[in-house]
């Protein structure tokens, strides 16, 4: 072997007008979820008990003060 040869890689980047309705749809969507898990108390998530136990849990899993 007279050396050793680096894999190539193609990369193309994504322009801006291809990404633009998805980050309008993906932003308010991790907004939302972001609140939930974070500030709900029961205000959205009063309508089941295993909703809020699952936000409640969140909050414990990423170390945001609850109770």
């Amino acid at each position: 072997m007279s050396g050793t040869s680096t894999p190539s890689a193609a990369t193309t980047a994504i322009p801006f007008p291809r990404l633009r309705p998805w980050l309008v749809l993906a932003v308010p969507v991790l907004l939302l979820v972001a609140y939930l898990v974070l500030m709900d108390n029961g205000t959205v998530s009063q309508t089941g008990a295993l909703l809020h136990e699952l936000m409640h849990d969140g909050r414990h899993l990423l170390g945001v003060p609850c109770h």
